[in-house]
């Protein structure tokens, strides 16, 4: 048996740049999906969680002495006019060039500005009775609206732009008025600002080009206000897209305002670190969050635009880094195109995957195993199944944490089968604010659960806390019937300390995709095993419309999908229980793209397991 490799969660990701520093942008897909499955990887050392070559001292362009010293100068707080223009003086604050980004916006989302309110995750709120200031703080995901002036994206691409300027105007203004200056609070969050001075710099025409010249005024005038704020409190941020965005922020105000370029170089190198600590070997964000990824995808697409628009070609880095991002992403589309639920997201649209890739320009293969992003994928027919085989993101990467080590999903071509709840990024809108927490546990995913506890401790404001440290796994082909099949065998230690026990998870789905079989077995995490008994339960969640009937024995049941499509889920014979295992159907939810909760059902099988371990095996079939 080859040897297990063992993924540490705050795993470096600056190992990938030596594999690709002298390899042209086309190959980089080496390592992605191909045609047909691969055959197994050899396996490879352990790796250690330091730091190992930095982004930067690889692909970042070479600063000759001269850009050395204005990035050092600039850095220490001299003016970026003395530095650039040193015996003239400053030319007047303006916005240097028209950016024509290929990202676009939510037309939908859009069309409800004009209509006067917001429309984030599906819910409506209108523009009267937003309180910008913040004092009753929102959801965070209308704070992430509101204040990274994402919307602008999604007004420009609901009207013409002179039918979008007097909303643009008027909701500026708003803001404008409730944040005078650089401020505590969530508009001042790093993240939030670094996305709204590109916003304001890339989609200019909409709140510079009106009739209102007070307004321009300001609005430049916080502009400049907000790329000085981000030059002093980005290098403080902590690693992460917060600093990749603050970092981006500085960098387009270099672009795009008068005397940038001491701020463009400052910012450059900056930037380029912070991709380095933010992303992993695999091209994976170490927040594992999938819309985390499409964030820093639209970002670095916006900003090669500002590049494009200056006529200036763009840090290597830049182009390299976004072309690692794309292939992990295609990694979690299901057969309908959209994404698994993973990390407290909702099942992302396949049009705004879809519109994110093809704005970025990249033409990749899905990446079918990760370490640093974790995400396996496996397909066969029209079967493809997405495993969680790493631990949870750390503490400065995670956004909305969740403990779903070694759960799964599986989809039939368009259909789902086999889903994680999903959506605790979204409470507060159509999901409830008071089950978002329990969005997040052990079991609102497809995994085994022991004694109700998390794998992994769930703590509020998306953070989590101890559990999970390492997760072991091995993925090979093994001979089938007609094609081989892929097997991955993954354990976490997420339940060690507590129970004694370690999770291992064994997954084979067959080389026609008909058959996927499992096994959970519990190993004792010292050679002295524990006496006593523990209660467990492994839980699949069913997908929307899925229709479940249990078989008289209670050891099986069909799953019936609304294509038509029959699967056959079975119970089999488990070793070392300690008592009755009982197969049972319960109510559950599923979170989809656009926020709404559906009712669904879930498949829980549950019994009493010995403290000395055990092994639970059960079967899905696709049968029709």
């Amino acid at each position: 048996m080859a040897t297990l490799l063992r993924t540490q969660a705050g795993r470096r990701a600056d190992a990938l740049v030596e594999r690709v520093a002298d390899t042209p942008a086309l190959t980089l897909a080496s390592g992605h999906e191909p045609m047909v499955e691969p055959a197994p990887a050899p396996a490879a050392p352990p790796e250690e969680p330091g730091r190992a070559l930095a982004l930067s001292d690889v692909i970042a362009a070479p600063a000759g002495p001269g850009e050395a010293l204005l990035r050092f100068a600039y850095r220490i707080g001299i003016p970026g006019h003395a530095l650039s223009q040193p015996f003239r003086r400053p030319q007047p604050l303006r916005v240097l060039a028209t950016v024509e980004s290929p990202n676009r916006g939510d037309r939908a989302a859009g069309t409800a500005l004009r209509a006067g309110h917001f429309l984030v995750h599906g819910v409506r709120l209108p523009i009267t009775q937003i309180d910008f200031a913040g004092s009753a703080r929102p959801a965070p995901a209308v704070e992430r609206v509101l204040h990274s002036f994402s919307w602008l994206a999604d007004l420009a691409a609901a009207a013409p732009r002179g039918e979008a300027i007097p909303v643009a105007e008027r909701i500026t203004v708003l803001w404008l008025h409730a944040h005078r200056e650089p401020a505590k609070g969530p508009a001042w969050d790093i993240e939030h600002a670094g996305f709204r001075l590109v916003a304001w710099l890339v989609h200019a025409p909409l709140v510079l080009a009106g009739n209102d010249k007070g307004l321009k005024l300001r609005l430049l005038a916080a502009i400049a206000d907000t790329a000085s704020w981000l030059d002093k409190r980005t290098p403080r941020e902590g690693a992460g897209l917060a600093q990749v965005a603050g970092w981006a922020g500085v960098v387009a105000a270099g672009l795009l305002l008068p005397h940038g370029k001491p701020r463009r170089l400052y910012g450059e190198a900056g930037l380029v670190k912070a991709l380095g600590d933010m992303v992993g070997e695999d091209g994976g964000v170490l927040s594992r969050c999938p819309a985390a990824q499409i964030e820093a995808i639209r970002l670095l697409t916006d900003l090669i635009a500002c590049y494009d628009a200056m006529d200036i070609t763009p840090p290597p880095a830049l182009q390299v880094m976004r072309e690692l991002l794309v292939p992990p992403l295609l990694a979690l589309r299901h057969g309908d195109g959209a994404l698994g639920n993973w990390q407290g997201q909702a099942a992302i649209p396949a049009d705004r995957v879809n519109a994110v890739i093809s704005a970025s320009g990249v033409r990749a293969r899905p990446l079918s195993a990760a370490g640093c992003w974790g995400y396996q994928r496996i397909k066969a027919g029209d079967t493809l199944v997405q495993f969680d085989a790493a631990p949870p993101p750390r503490a400065r990467h995670v956004r909305t944490g969740c403990a779903s080590t070694l759960a799964f999903e599986l989809s039939d071509g368009p259909a789902r089968v086999i889903v994680n709840c999903g959506g605790a990024a979204h409470a507060g809108g159509q999901v409830p604010a008071r089950i978002g927490q329990g969005l997040r546990a052990s079991a609102a995913f497809s995994t085994l659960v022991l004694d109700n506890a998390n794998s992994t401790a769930v703590l509020l404001h998306g953070q989590l806390g101890k559990g999970v440290e390492t997760v072991e796994i091995e993925r090979r082909q093994i001979a089938g019937r007609g094609r081989e099949a892929t097997r991955i065998e993954a354990a976490h230690d997420g339940y060690a300390a507590r129970f004694g026990l370690t999770h291992q998870r064994i997954l084979t789905l067959s080389g026609d995709g008909t058959e996927l079989a499992g096994e959970d077995i519990l190993v004792p995490s010292s050679k002295n095993g524990k006496r006593g008994k523990i209660a467990f339960a492994i839980r699949f969640h069913l997908g929307r419309g899925v229709e479940v009937q249990l078989s008289g024995d209670k050891r099986g049941a069909s799953l019936l999908l609304p294509d038509g499509r029959l699967w056959q889920f079975r119970l089999g014979g488990d070793r070392a229980g300690a008592g009755e295992i009982t197969l049972s159907a319960e109510d559950s939810l599923w979170v989809d793209g656009e926020g709404r909760p559906h009712a669904t059902e879930q498949l829980v099988i549950e019994g009493l397991a010995l403290r000395s371990g055990g092994q639970f095996s059960w079967l899905l079939k696709k049968t029709g």
